[in-house]
C-alpha cells in the first residue's frame, strides 16, 4: 500500500495548517477554553464555512470526497492546535455511526456534513432503558460522559429495550426531559457532559437502529472513530515537539543554547521517532478504511492506530515538560495543556488495555 500523501492531500493539510495557525493560535485557544461554556464558535465558523465538515462526503453531495486520509489530515491540525470545538465528537464520531445506519442516518447525516448541525452521541448503553410507549418510545437513564454534548444539537443515545437489544434514539437536546450537565475535567480544551432523560417520550421515527445490526454499525463507529482520535493525538504530539524545538533553541545555558547539548538532542530524536512511528499507523489505518475493509482489519489498524498515536501523545507531552525545564508544569507556558488532552485523550473509547486485549483475542481465534 502506497501511504505518500497525494498532491490534493498535501494542500489540504497544508491549507489546514495555515489557517489554525492564525485562527487557533495559543491566545485564541485559551481565551476559548476560559470562556464559560468553552466552545470557540467563531472558529466553527469558519469551519463550516470552508466545508470541513463533509470532507467526506462525494462532490456531488457538495462534499470534498477526502475520505479517511482526508479527514486524518484534518484532525492531526486541530489536535496540534487544540481547537475548542466539536470536530471529532460531530464529525468524525457521530457522523461515522451515522453511515452506518444506511437510510436511517442519512437525513442527520446530511445536517452534519453541512455544519448546519452538531450532533454528540453516546456509544454505550449502560443501564439506560428504552420502553416501547405506543407507537414510540420511552427513554430514561443516564449517560456519565458524552462528548460535546453541551454543544450539540442532537444527541444519539443508545439504551437497551425489553428484549435486551440495544436501541439507538435521537433526542433534541432541547427536549425538557433531558438534562445535560456540564462535568469539569482536566482538559479544559475539550468539553463533555452527563446526560441524563427523565422518561422522554420520542416518536417512532428517533429509532435509527436496534438489534445486531445497530450493534455492528456502534462497533464499526467506535473503530473508524478511534482512527480519526489517532489522527488528533498525532497532531498533539507534532505540536509538543515543536514547542520544545523552539523553546531548546531559545533557552541559553552555559553561554549556548540548550538544544546543542546531545542529551536534549536526544530525547528530541525520541520524540521524533514515536511521532513518526504513529504517523504511519495513522495513515496507514485511514487508507485502509477508506477500502471498506471487513470487520477484523479494521478493528486491527484502528487498534495499532489508536496504541501507537495515544503512546506517542503521552510521551511527547512528557517529555515537553521537561524540556520546557522549570517552567514546564506552569500555566503561562503550553505544554501543560498538551499534557491533559494527551492524559484525557487516553481514556477516550475505551483504554489501550482495551484494543490490545480485542486484537489478542482476535488473532487468538484464528491460530490453529
Amino acid at each position: 500500500m502506497d501511504l505518500a500523501l497525494s498532491e490534493d492531500q498535501r494542500l489540504i493539510a497544508a491549507a489546514a495548517a495555515d489557517f489554525l495557525a492564525e485562527a487557533c493560535d495559543s491566545a485564541a485557544m485559551r481565551r476559548a477554553a476560559a470562556s464559560e461554556d468553552g466552545f470557540d464558535r467563531a472558529l466553527w465558523q469558519c469551519i463550516t464555512e470552508q466545508g470541513w465538515c463533509g470532507v467526506q462526503a462525494p462532490p456531488e453531495e457538495d462534499g470534498l470526497g477526502l475520505g479517511w486520509v482526508g479527514l486524518a489530515l484534518l484532525q492531526e491540525q486541530l489536535g496540534r492546535r487544540l481547537a475548542c470545538v466539536p470536530f471529532f465528537d460531530s464529525v468524525v464520531l457521530s457522523a461515522a455511526l451515522l453511515r452506518g445506519l444506511a437510510d436511517a442516518g442519512r437525513p442527520q447525516l446530511a445536517e452534519v456534513e453541512r455544519g448546519t448541525e452538531v450532533v454528540a452521541c453516546a456509544l454505550e448503553a449502560g443501564a439506560a432503558r428504552a420502553l416501547p410507549d405506543g407507537s414510540g418510545w420511552r427513554l430514561e437513564g443516564t449517560w456519565a460522559q458524552v462528548g460535546s454534548a453541551a454543544w450539540a444539537d442532537t444527541l444519539l443515545l443508545a439504551a437497551t429495550d425489553p428484549a435486551g437489544a440495544t436501541v439507538l434514539l435521537a433526542v433534541s437536546s432541547g427536549s425538557p426531559a433531558l438534562r445535560i450537565e456540564p462535568l469539569r475535567s482536566i482538559d479544559t480544551t475539550r468539553r463533555s457532559a452527563r446526560v441524563q432523560a427523565q422518561g422522554i417520550v420520542l416518536p417512532a421515527g428517533a429509532c435509527l437502529g436496534r438489534g445486531d445490526t445497530l450493534d455492528e454499525a456502534l462497533r464499526r463507529a467506535r473503530d473508524l472513530a478511534a482512527i480519526g482520535l489517532a489522527a488528533e493525538q498525532l497532531g498533539t504530539a507534532q505540536q509538543c515537539l515543536e514547542l520544545s524545538t523552539a523553546y531548546t533553541v531559545q533557552r541559553l545555558q552555559f553561554g549556548q543554547p540548550v538544544a546543542r547539548f546531545q542529551a536534549v538532542k536526544h530525547r528530541c530524536a525520541q520524540m521524533l521517532v514515536a511521532i513518526e512511528s504513529a504517523r504511519s499507523a495513522v495513515y496507514g489505518a485511514a487508507a485502509v478504511a477508506d477500502l471498506e475493509p471487513d470487520a477484523a482489519t479494521l478493528a486491527f489498524h484502528a487498534a495499532q492506530a489508536r496504541c501507537e498515536a495515544t503512546e506517542a501523545a503521552q510521551f511527547c507531552a512528557q517529555e515537553a515538560i521537561q524540556l520546557h525545564g522549570g517552567v514546564g508544569y506552569t500555566w503561562e507556558y503550553d505544554p501543560q495543556l498538551y499534557f491533559k488532552r494527551a492524559q484525557a485523550d487516553s481514556q477516550r473509547l475505551q483504554p489501550l488495555s482495551w484494543w490490545r486485549e480485542r486484537v489478542a483475542a482476535q488473532l487468538l481465534e484464528r491460530a490453529p
